[in-house]
């Protein structure tokens, strides 16, 4: 299987394993034709985010068992869907996102400078 890249054109790192994200929950925002939300943006969300999402209709907030979602609490890394981000960013509550783990594709919906904007590192 062919590795992913970023958005900085280097491999895909895992985005995190505890809660396990990605859409095929494997702890990276690896993407498919079956991903059909498009879970590309790794980000550490924030609880200003969480509130926007679940205004929006997405509550990330509440645990789902029967998905394997035990859902999300500020400082948790999560693959975002990247419409979502950038409906976050619109609205000036786009969370921090870790460029290393974050898909090459979020790059045909958002720019790098919007990304660096709110880039923080991987280690933090």
């Amino acid at each position: 299987m062919r590795t992913a890249s970023n958005v900085l054109g280097t491999p895909l790192i895992p985005c995190g394993f505890d809660p396990l994200t990605g859409f095929y929950r494997d702890g990276c925002c690896n993407t498919g034709g079956d991903d059909t939300g498009l879970h590309l943006v790794c980000s550490e969300v924030t609880e200003e985010f969480l509130q926007f999402s679940k205004a929006r209709g997405n509550d990330l907030v509440t645990p789902v068992p029967q998905w394997n979602f035990p859902g999300l609490k500020p400082g948790d890394r999560w693959c975002l869907c990247v419409v979502r981000w950038k409906e976050a960013l619109e609205h000036g509550v786009a969370p921090p996102v870790i460029l290393e783990a974050t898909h090459i594709s979020t790059l045909e919906f958002v720019t790098l400078d919007e990304l660096n904007e709110h880039a923080v590192s991987s280690s933090d």
